[in-house]
């Protein structure tokens, strides 16, 4: 059975509210905001297990985990096809793979 503990937690700083805003990423976003970034990571918990049990509650499906969660490391992405020449000819130029190409700017 799913809990709080298999969806990831993010608080982060907001420059323009001036505040830390916690958010559960595939659970629900934003709601959870304070000046103490603790305690906001602990509302935020709260808020999510509050969200869990609702899902519950109301018979509904429970979004898939985010904690945990494998990666390939393989995503398909679709670019401007005179881009994607561009990064061609910058990788052959570099001598490198497109994939080691943009992995490198990517990880820039």
């Amino acid at each position: 059975m799913k809990d709080a503990r298999d969806y990831i937690k993010l608080v982060t700083w907001d420059d323009e509210d001036k505040c830390f805003i916690g958010s559960c990423p595939g659970l629900f976003d934003g709601g959870v905001h304070g000046d103490d970034e603790a305690k906001v990571y602990k509302a935020l918990c709260k808020v999510a297990d509050e969200w869990i049990e609702e899902y519950k509650s109301s018979g509904d499906t429970l979004p898939e985990p985010t904690a945990g969660k494998k990666y390939s490391g393989k995503f398909v992405l679709r670019i401007n096809p005179e881009l994607h020449k561009q990064l061609d000819l910058q990788a052959l130029a570099n001598k490198q793979s497109l994939n080691k190409y943009c992995e490198k700017k990517l990880s820039q």
